[in-house]
C-alpha cells in the first residue's frame, strides 16, 4: 500500500477512506457529510481549509466530484480520553528500534475507544518520532516487551521476522495451581475468533494454535486465597487470545482475565485487577546486524508478588 499523502500529525495518522462502490453522492463533501453526520461542520471546515486530500495528494474542494473506489485522507479530531495512569518504560533505543515495557491497560495502537491513550501515540508525541510503528502487537490487557521501528524504511524487515515466525517469544502468567495437571506440556487446538464476538473459542479440526507451557513455581496462598502458580508460556503460533484460551482449556484461567472462562462487565477505567499475563522476553536475529538480540521485561506480575511463599 502506498504511503498516505498526509504526514503523521500530533502522533496520529490520517484517516483513510475508500469511497463506496455504489455511491449516489455527487461530491466528496456530500459523502463525508453523510458519513460523519455528527462532525459535518468540522469536516466542512477541514475541506475549506484544504486539509482533506485524495490518494494522489490533490486537495479536495467542496466541488470535487465523487469517484467510486477512490481514496480520501483527512485528520479526524481525536476523542477526549481519560489518561491510562501507567507509564511506559524504555528498554532500548537506537536509530532503528525502540523497545519498551508496555504496562497493562494501554493499547498498542489506536483502535476502537482508545486513540491517543495508546503506546504508539504516546511515544510518538513524547519522543518526537512521527515514523514510529509497532512491528507486532500486545493486547491492551497484556503487559511486557513491545518492539517498534523508528524509521519507515526499517519496518518491513522486522515485521517479516514476526510474519515468518523467526522471533522467539516467552510469556509469564499467574493462574490457579491444580496438582493433578502435569507440566510441562504442549497444548494444540484449533482456535477461531469471530468478528463481533468477544471470546475466541476452540473448535474441532486441525490444530492452528500451539503453546508450550511449563510450571515455574507455586504458592499455597495467592491473592484469591487459593494455591496459585507462575507459568512459562511459549507460543508457537499467534492466534488471537491463544494463551488465554489454552490456559482456560486446562482449567487454570489466568488471574484477572475478564473474558475466560466467562465474560465479565468491567468499567473501562477499572484498573484494580490487571490480567496476570506478561510478555517476558523477545529474541531474534537482527535483520541488519545479524546479531542475536534479546529484550527482557523488567516487570513482575502483581499477583505473584502478593502471594504467600511456601513449599509446593
Amino acid at each position: 500500500m502506498p504511503p498516505a499523502p498526509l504526514p503523521v500529525r500530533d502522533g496520529l495518522n490520517p484517516t483513510r477512506l475508500r469511497l463506496p462502490e455504489n455511491g449516489t453522492w455527487e461530491t466528496v463533501s456530500g459523502y463525508l457529510a453523510e458519513r460523519f453526520p455528527d462532525d459535518a461542520a468540522r469536516v466542512t471546515e477541514k475541506i475549506e481549509n484544504g486539509e482533506v486530500v485524495a490518494g494522489d495528494g490533490t486537495v479536495i474542494t467542496p466541488a470535487t466530484r465523487y469517484v467510486a473506489r477512490s481514496f480520501v485522507f483527512l485528520y479526524r479530531d481525536p476523542p477526549s480520553e481519560p489518561r491510562v495512569p501507567f507509564e511506559i518504560e524504555i528498554l532500548h533505543r537506537d536509530d532503528t528500534l525502540l523497545v519498551v515495557d508496555k504496562p497493562h491497560f494501554l493499547a498498542t495502537m489506536p483502535r476502537g475507544s482508545w486513540v491517543t491513550e495508546t503506546a504508539l501515540v504516546r511515544l510518538r508525541r513524547q519522543l518526537d518520532l512521527p515514523e514510529l510503528s509497532p512491528v507486532h502487537r500486545l493486547d491492551r490487557l497484556t503487559a511486557g516487551v513491545l518492539v517498534f521501528t523508528v524509521r519507515r524504511e526499517a519496518r518491513r524487515a522486522y515485521q517479516m521476522l514476526f510474519d515468518r515466525r523467526l522471533v522467539d517469544k516467552e510469556y509469564e502468567a499467574v493462574a490457579p495451581y491444580v496438582p493433578g495437571i502435569e507440566f510441562p506440556r504442549e497444548v494444540r487446538s484449533r482456535i477461531i475468533k469471530e468478528r463481533g464476538v468477544l471470546q475466541a473459542r476452540e473448535v474441532p479440526g486441525d490444530a492452528n494454535a500451539e503453546t508450550w507451557i511449563e510450571l515455574l513455581d507455586a504458592h499455597p496462598a495467592g491473592p484469591i486465597g487459593e494455591p496459585v502458580a507462575r507459568y512459562r508460556l511459549v507460543p508457537r503460533t499467534g492466534k488471537t487470545h491463544q494463551l488465554r484460551v489454552h490456559m482456560n482449556s486446562l482449567g487454570v484461567p489466568i488471574l484477572g482475565d475478564t473474558l475466560y472462562p466467562s465474560v465479565l462487565d468491567v468499567a473501562p477505567q477499572d484498573y484494580s485487577s490487571p490480567l496476570q499475563l506478561l510478555a517476558r522476553k523477545i529474541e531474534f536475529d537482527d535483520p541488519y546486524t545479524g546479531r542475536r538480540t534479546r529484550f527482557l521485561s523488567r516487570q513482575n506480575l502483581a499477583a505473584w508478588r502478593h502471594s504467600t511463599p511456601g513449599p509446593r
